[in-house]
């Protein structure tokens, strides 16, 4: 269904890199393309360290880190700070796409989770990194989704809270450039990760029934972060940007 390809990852030898979300699926191989381009990379992690992904997470510093806590994010970024000494990039890629359903049948109070980790977990992840990502003129990178911008049977949670953050990432793009923090939010097709596991569980639209071997690999969407972290990206063209970009198809290699 999709046919791409991981792009090439410049060289971030030097660059400091905190990734929200890094437990498992894109995060995960996230950490690892970066860690293997020479970037110090710090993987928050919510669950337990033994839900982890341990293998491609070596050579990262791990944190305990749940975006929806004050505390939490404080004490992980405080571990940056006294570590590194910097922080380059800053990616926000924690995000949950439940509760499943259909939205008359949904608590309105269920749907509050979605929104703190998606949207009001960017904002709180974002303040707190500020003072360093002025220093460096630093990077804001943005997990999205297609959801964001069309409504899916199922997703109101998730839809919701993705079209909040892509305009939550709009914002940051207009209010932080005058510091020199560039800030991009993109979009991620249907991937082979966890998240997955629970769309087809539920069974509720389109994407619920594409192929398990029909979805992206890891790597494709990680491959595009990574590039977002190198100073080569100051060349991409706006904010809002998605994988399956001709901008980012034009360096993939050709899949045999």
């Amino acid at each position: 269904m999709f046919n791409l390809s991981p792009v090439p990852v410049p060289a971030l030898g030097g660059k400091s890199i905190l990734v929200t979300g890094a437990g498992r699926g894109i995060g995960a191989d996230l950490v690892r393309q970066l860690v293997d381009a020479g970037a110090q990379v710090f993987a928050g992690i919510h669950d337990a360290p033994e839900g982890a992904d341990a293998e491609r997470l070596t050579g990262a510093t791990t944190l305990a880190l749940d975006v929806t806590s004050d505390a939490s994010v404080r004490a992980a970024v405080e571990t940056v700070r006294t570590s590194a000494g910097r922080l380059d990039v800053l990616v926000n890629n924690a995000g949950i796409i439940t509760p499943i359903g259909h939205l008359a049948r949904l608590d309105s109070d269920a749907l509050s989770p979605a929104f703190a980790v998606n949207v009001i977990g960017l904002h709180r992840m974002t303040r707190a990194v500020l003072p360093m990502l002025r220093e460096t003129r630093g990077t804001i990178v943005n997990a999205g989704t297609g959801a964001a911008t069309t409504a899916m049977e199922g997703w109101a949670a998730y839809c919701s809270s993705k079209a909040a953050a892509r305009m939550m990432s709009e914002m940051m793009a207009l209010e932080l450039k005058a510091d020199g923090i560039r800030t991009c939010f993109i979009g991620i097709p249907p991937t082979d990760t966890e998240m997955q596991v629970e769309i087809r569980h539920a069974g509720l639209n389109p994407i619920s029934q594409i192929p398990r071997e029909d979805l992206v690999p890891v790597e494709v969407p990680a491959s595009v972060m990574a590039w977002l972290c190198s100073d080569a990206a100051a060349d991409a063209p706006g904010s809002l940007l998605d994988v399956r970009d001709p901008y980012f198809a034009e360096m993939m290699p050709e899949r045999s």
